[in-house]
């Protein structure tokens, strides 16, 4: 692993305070806790976690940078599908996880130019500090009659209508790490000992054991699980009332992600734009993320009553959708503009940058028609 940047005295000062926190309830479990338990605190604990803290996450003087971030070609392109969901009656957009709000700002601009606004546009947003920068974003790009239509939520709304957008939220959901030793599955959890360490205890029967029973791992073979993405497919499917559901994230089928080639799971963190796998370190100050599992989406949604409406690579959907004819209505003769869309496409649909790593997934419910993002290249028959 590369060196990583050293953090300034204050943001291990932070730090320090949030893995104290961590300490006492290890202490309070008897010496263990989960590592979904320490993700969600490492991550979620309001003023210390990384995505409750102040500091900058995305962009350059971030830690990673996502895809509305790259450049407003990719906000442009998603409002074609939007725009087709949104002539529903009285359909509103709901976005969960809205990062900086820029995906927002930049979806509401080109649905305004393409005469397809929503009614509303809701933002469910778990931390108070990204609400605030959202807020400010918003305010700050839309005209004042478009800010109006921003609304937050604390809760899931009740008989939604109209599309739901998760860009890069299912990654960040707590993983529980599964591990298949000669003694049986257990579960990788930490303890502490002067410093964070990996600990294993016998994987507890019950739902989780039944759910990784399932998916026949070789042996010494650890991967993750992630009950409480299910529990948000079911959530949004009991929202839902009529349209659809648009999942955006980093993850494979069920077939790629238990490969017996994949035998230390898809664990990351990413810290200044620095990527590693040991989220025992830099506590509160890194993101940490796990790849998505599409096939336990899937079929969580389908469960749930939901027509799994197609699932594809961000390539596809994203040139489906029209991103190269956007592109085209730029002259390749102004280099001034063209060149900086050109190079954003060529990151957002490119094999070996994020066209085929990240897939799209989409539910619906009352909603019949084909949707424009998967009408080539869906792959939802190798789920």
């Amino acid at each position: 692993m590369a060196s990583l940047p050293i953090p300034s005295p204050q943001q291990q000062a932070l730090s320090q305070q949030l893995a104290d926190l961590i300490q006492q309830k290890i202490k309070e479990n008897n010496g263990w806790i989960s590592f979904a338990d320490f993700m969600h605190m490492a991550l979620y604990t309001p003023s210390f976690g990384y995505y409750s803290g102040g500091a900058t996450k995305f962009g350059l003087a971030g830690d990673f940078v996502t895809a509305p971030e790259i450049s407003p070609l990719f906000a442009q392109t998603l409002a074609n599908q939007a725009a087709q969901i949104l002539a529903i009656d009285d359909a509103h957009i709901l976005e969960l996880g809205a990062g900086t709000g820029k995906l927002a700002a930049d979806l509401l601009l080109q649905l305004q130019a393409l005469n397809t606004l929503p009614a509303q546009y809701f933002i469910l947003e778990v931390s108070d500090h990204l609400r605030q920068i959202q807020h400010e974003t918003l305010q700050k790009k839309l005209p004042q009659v478009l800010f109006k239509r921003v609304v937050w939520l604390e809760k899931l709304p009740v008989n939604f209508v109209g599309l739901i957008i998760g860009n890069e939220v299912l990654d960040a959901i707590p993983a529980h790490l599964i591990v298949n030793t000669e003694a049986g599955l257990c579960e990788r959890g930490v303890s502490f000992e002067q410093t964070f360490i990996w600990q294993n205890k016998p994987l507890q029967k019950g739902n989780l054991h039944d759910e990784v029973s399932t998916y026949s791992l070789p042996s010494d073979y650890l991967t993750e699980a992630c009950p409480a993405a299910i529990g948000l497919i079911n959530s949004l499917a009991d929202c839902l009332k009529q349209g659809v559901i648009l999942m955006l994230d980093y993850g494979f089928g069920a077939a790629e992600y238990y490969h017996p080639q994949r035998n230390q799971g898809t664990l990351m963190c990413h810290y200044q734009h620095y990527a590693h796998s040991n989220p025992l370190i830099n506590i509160g100050l890194q993101d940490i993320t796990a790849h998505v599992n599409f096939t336990a989406i899937a079929d969580a949604g389908v469960a749930q009553g939901l027509s799994l409406a197609g699932y594809c690579n961000q390539a596809s959907f994203l040139i489906n959708c029209g991103m190269l004819d956007i592109l085209g209505q730029t002259s390749p003769s102004n280099m001034a503009v063209y060149a900086p869309l050109a190079a954003a496409a060529q990151k957002l649909i490119s094999p070996a940058e994020m066209g085929e790593l990240f897939k799209v997934i989409a539910f619906s419910k009352n909603f019949d028609e084909d949707l424009v993002g998967f009408k080539n290249g869906d792959k939802a028959h190798t789920l």
